[in-house]
């Protein structure tokens, strides 16, 4: 992972747990406007009615991100900030999982299914300026290739030599679940033995900012592995994919319907692929944003659909973007892996900041606002995202 936690998954988790927040107040120089006059720069950071950002912080120790070492390569300028903390990401989970293969065979059947939300928004605002200026024709030849969501599956298939599926998911919000239990279908259709895949997300811009108002950036990625081709190997396993829930609000672009049946029919579909009952999920990562209408219908659905078992305190569930921020594309891969920590680690996350929760919940069926240490067998993670698009990942003990 690179989280605004910290980079690599031992230090976020850490942080996560122990309760640290990654989401700091913003200065002129995080706007990326470096082409731009002190004068617009500081303009647009006055404008800005959010000066706070989950932002991942870099330098040369072991848990921050180098850019030294993952943008800032002479070798190849089409690298862009999310395609870096894509390979940054990639190169954990690989490594933790002992995968470098060098043998033909094994390289075509790895593929990497890695999405995007809005790619790299910065490099499109510094090239914008060369029209108002009619100097187009300076525009960079790496433009395009810096700013296409799909190329951080592309370089990461091409640093290692991935030639089995090559996909990227753009599902806003969703993107990391959806990637994930895409790449989780490819194997089980035969299409690969091994799948590296997650989201990734740089939006600290002043565009970005402008836009969300409330944001964070990072990678989250998984090795993802046929199960005997894992144990064959001797793979370390953290869990098993159990099941893939996805769905359609078909109601507004950015408010799920009162009724939260696009979150319901995810977390049900998930489950009945999973061959689980509802009490068999001890831990649930919420997608709770934090907006007053999406966090009572999640709340709702969720209580729909685990009834007792979540209304009478059995289910432990969270939003851990108290800690991380909204990490947009990169956000249901990121809760994805804590998931899947909460079940190796025998601990469900808190979530942080909580103050004054919805009338929705009450003393039983309450968001944890400490970390809570205990067995979990089964984790469910939810993500739905703008334009009515939900997907819902359980994981399991093995």
């Amino acid at each position: 992972m690179v989280t605004p936690l910290g980079c690599g998954v031992e230090a976020t988790w850490k942080r996560l747990i122990v309760g640290e927040c990654g989401v700091r107040a913003i200065t002129p120089e995080d706007l990326k406007m470096s082409e731009f006059d002190k004068e617009t720069r500081l303009h647009t950071y006055d404008q800005l009615t959010s000066k706070v950002a989950a932002t991942v912080p870099c330098g040369t120790n072991s848990d921050q991100f180098n850019e030294e070492i993952w943008l800032n390569t002479k070798e190849d300028r089409s690298i862009s900030r999310f395609v870096g903390y894509a390979l940054c990401a990639a190169n954990e989970a690989l490594r933790d999982a002992n995968w470098m293969p060098t043998e033909e065979e094994e390289k075509e059947k790895t593929g990497v299914s890695i999405g995007g939300g809005i790619g790299s928004i910065s490099d499109i605002l510094d090239a914008s300026k060369l029209i108002c200026e009619k100097r187009v024709r300076r525009l960079s030849p790496f433009f395009i290739p810096r700013i296409l969501i799909n190329m951080a599956a592309g370089h990461v298939s091409i640093k290692y030599g991935f030639q089995g599926p090559n996909h990227a998911a753009v599902t806003a919000c969703a993107t990391g679940g959806h990637a994930i239990g895409d790449a989780t279908r490819m194997i089980q259709f035969g299409d690969a033995d091994v799948m590296v895949a997650g989201g990734t997300e740089s939006s600290i811009d002043a565009l970005s900012i402008a836009g969300f108002c409330n944001i964070g950036e990072g990678a989250g990625v998984m090795v993802l592995e046929e199960l005997k081709h894992a144990e064959k190997r001797g793979a370390k396993i953290y869990a098993e994919v159990r099941g893939y829930g996805t769905s359609g609000d078909a109601h507004h672009i950015t408010q799920p319907h009162v009724n939260g049946i696009g979150a319901i029919l995810a977390m049900t579909r998930a489950l009945k692929q999973s061959g689980l009952r509802p009490n068999q999920v001890d831990y649930l990562n919420a997608h709770a944003t934090s907006t007053p209408l999406g966090d009572a219908i999640e709340g709702n659905a969720i209580k729909s659909v685990f009834l007792e078992h979540a209304t009478l305190g059995a289910l432990a569930f969270s939003s851990t973007k108290g800690a991380t921020g909204h990490l947009l594309g990169a956000a249901g891969a990121v809760e994805a892996i804590f998931a899947v920590l909460s079940i190796d680690r025998r601990v469900a996350p808190l979530t942080l900041n909580l103050i004054k929760p919805d009338p929705i919940f009450s003393y039983r069926f309450m968001p944890l606002s400490a970390s809570k240490w205990m067995p979990v067998r089964a984790a469910m993670s939810n993500s739905f995202g703008f334009g009515g698009t939900n997907a819902s990942l359980v994981f399991s003990a093995i």
